[in-house]
């Protein structure tokens, strides 16, 4: 028990820290722990994530909600098997374990309440999807219809890929790919976005 709770104080950033990314709804109904097996990988990792995407999303859009982390192998391969939205291990775009020996990744499904106002009142999801990709050192992004979650992975050499579950569904940009609208149309989708505050922000 006292190493879990070590594990869930190492800060991963200036805003984060480990537990912010173990709790887990399938976990807890199902009893299953999520401790990661391999834990100074998932920190390194972790460490990734949030100082290159997470911290300047933050800083940024004010509070963000992190709303699944990390996984364990064993906990997403059992909410995979049980269709609990957990694509499967060996998919090339889940994020989620971050402690894989053969795969160096970290993501997090998370919502950005600010944006998430604005996109129930009917703002296009597509508007976010290319700030964050003229701001941010991504790998995937994959956006889903309830709150404009959107999945947003890190790994030491980017893919630049975005997907969505919202209309129009599908591949936005396929990996390695140049967006098809220009400059600047994207800077006039996200115009009256916050300034981008990335080491900036208290």
């Amino acid at each position: 028990m006292w190493g879990l709770e070590t594990l869930g104080r190492v800060r991963l950033s200036k805003h984060f820290w480990m537990r912010d990314f173990l709790y887990s709804e399938i976990g807890n109904f199902h009893q299953i722990q999520n401790i990661p097996d391999a834990p100074d990988l998932a920190i390194d990792r972790g460490r990734a994530l949030c100082t290159t995407l997470l911290d300047p999303l933050q800083e940024t859009f004010g509070r963000i909600f992190v709303r699944s982390g990390f996984r364990s192998a064993a906990l997403n391969s059992f909410g995979n098997a049980h269709k609990l939205n957990c694509a499967r291990n060996t998919h090339p775009l889940e994020c989620h374990i971050w402690d894989s020996a053969d795969v160096p990744v970290a993501g997090a499904s998370i919502v950005i309440p600010w944006f998430a106002d604005r996109y129930d009142a009917g703002r296009d999801w597509r508007d976010l999807a290319w700030w964050l990709h003229d701001h941010l050192e991504y790998s995937e992004i994959f956006f889903f219809p309830k709150l404009c979650a959107f999945n947003i992975a890190w790994r030491p050499v980017p893919q630049r890929r975005i997907d969505s579950y919202i209309v129009p569904r599908g591949c936005l940009l396929p990996a390695g790919s140049e967006p098809q609208e220009a400059p600047q149309m994207r800077q006039a989708r996200y115009a009256d976005f916050p300034p981008f505050m990335a080491g900036h922000a208290p």
